[in-house]
């Protein structure tokens, strides 16, 4: 089995106060989890106006549809305006790891 994770640090655009944060968060991670077979949330920054830090993870039988899945949301939340991905990490790790 292998588990991928990938975690995004947004800048959020003009954005002064935590409800606005979450008025473009929130529909971010929604839309994570309904296009993307993944578990997605809000994961860190949770008290920054202007940052957002969202995770997503994964679990496939191989390695290779794990990369294709986060290829695939990295290119999402680059793609949307309202949001700039200031960086993008990510890790593969397989139960064979231990």
């Amino acid at each position: 089995m292998w588990i991928g994770w990938i975690e995004f640090d947004l800048l959020l655009g003009d954005v002064h106060s935590l409800k606005a944060k979450r008025s473009l968060v929130r529909p971010l991670v929604a839309e994570l989890r309904r296009r993307f077979p993944v578990s997605a949330a809000e994961v860190g920054h949770l008290d920054l106006h202007r940052r957002a830090l969202v995770g997503a993870g994964a679990v496939a039988g191989d390695s290779a549809h794990l990369v294709d899945v986060l290829d695939q949301l990295e290119r999402f939340v680059a793609a949307r305006p309202e949001t700039e991905l200031l960086s993008a990490r990510r890790g593969l790790h397989t139960t064979e790891d231990e």
